[in-house]
């Protein structure tokens, strides 16, 4: 596992303090998106599509010190659009790193080597890199030839000047396992703290959707992956459990409060995957007012091909909590790579048929119908 001790304890303590007092639901990460203006028009993205009038909103420090204080988690993700561009990130920044939270400051990295003097080394600040497996892997996720060798650049200058380094690497349809390998090993050799790793989520507004895996085929790939890195000293960014969960090992609903988003819309419902379901104008309003029971695999068609960690991590962390000496096995000995997987969640949302076609005289009727999924609230 490549999280510092200190980070493991401070988020271990404020998980702690949670339980004592009995609190159901708690946030672990704030998903912050102060803009979603980007420089890039990812394939599995579309966060671009929005007008200009949108595109040009910003969250202002005050919002972005007022979103943490709201909902008190010890971590924050800074994503987008690409953040950089935020004439105020250093100033949000370091009013983060005053509070003593986590801060992962995602970056596409087109501007960080002209920007990472605007920022000091510390153990509260991680540049985690967008990095999508190797160069043809990355340039072609990306769509702009040059990104993958800007970003190792930037990596390695990174290094040097002290700052945490992570890597966020999305999986997509046709990648194999000995690519993945490959590029963890490469990921290794670069000496980041680790990777953040999972199967991209099919975002509504992605212009590909021929781009996703689906759960089956994602819980075999992340098996044959594990198990190629066996005996390798790869670092992952995520709990043992989480991985494990990624080979087919764990059952797992997702906890979409354990990463509650906001963006320049106000609180995202249910969480930072999901658009269309509406949002909650603070934080309380986003706990108290989501329907949570109507979310997660089985339980809505939108999330039935979902592994994202911002779902899944909390759950894991959590199962850690219950299980310790299940956690530490997995991480000392990796995800188990053989025998049958752990079975879904059941379907808890109607499926209901199609109409039955209206047949020409001497058409055959087809042996076989389509089924349409229809969630019910």
């Amino acid at each position: 596992m490549g999280v510092p001790l200190i980070q493991q304890y401070r988020v271990a303590r404020y998980i702690i303090g949670k339980k004592i007092r009995r609190e159901k639901r708690y946030p672990l990460v704030l998903m912050l998106e102060p803009l979603f203006r980007c420089n890039l028009a990812c394939a599995g993205c579309g966060k671009i599509d929005y007008p200009d009038e949108i595109l040009d909103k910003r969250l202002s420090y005050e919002d972005c010190m007022a979103a943490i204080d709201e909902c008190g988690a010890p971590v924050v993700s800074i994503a987008g659009g690409e953040p950089l561009i935020h004439n105020e990130m250093p100033r949000i920044v370091e009013g983060y790193i005053n509070k003593k939270k986590f801060v992962y400051l995602c970056t596409n990295a087109l501007l960080l080597e002209r920007r990472m003097d605007d920022y000091a080394p510390s153990p509260y600040l991680t540049f985690s890199i967008h990095l999508d497996g190797n160069r043809e892997r990355h340039d072609t996720s990306v769509c702009r030839t040059g990104v993958f060798d800007k970003c190792i650049d930037v990596i390695k200058d990174a290094r040097v000047r002290g700052f945490r380094v992570t890597i966020n690497c999305t999986l997509f349809q046709g990648e194999s396992a000995e690519e993945v390998a490959e590029f963890m090993d490469m990921a290794t050799a670069l000496g980041v703290e680790g990777v953040t790793i999972s199967p991209g989520y099919s975002y509504e507004r992605a212009p590909r959707q021929d781009v996703f895996l689906k759960r089956k085929e994602s819980k075999q790939l992340f098996r044959n992956i594990f198990r190629l890195g066996k005996g390798k000293k790869w670092k992952f960014n995520q709990s043992s459990l989480y991985l494990d969960f990624l080979a087919g090992n764990q059952t797992y609903s997702c906890t979409p409060w354990g990463n509650p988003t906001r963006n320049v819309f106000g609180w995202q419902k249910p969480c930072y995957l999901l658009v269309g379901e509406g949002y909650a104008p603070t934080f309380e309003g986003l706990m108290n007012d989501t329907m949570w029971e109507n979310y997660g695999t089985g339980r809505n068609p939108k999330c039935d091909n979902c592994m994202v960690h911002c779902g899944y991590e909390a759950t894991a962390v959590e199962d850690t909590f219950k299980r310790p000496w299940t956690a530490l096995r997995v991480s000392l000995n990796g995800p188990r790579t053989q025998g049958p997987m752990a079975p879904e969640l059941p379907i808890l949302y109607k499926v209901e048929p199609l109409p039955k076609p209206v047949l020409v005289s001497g058409q055959k009727q087809p042996a076989h119908s389509s089924n349409r999924n229809k969630h019910v609230a």
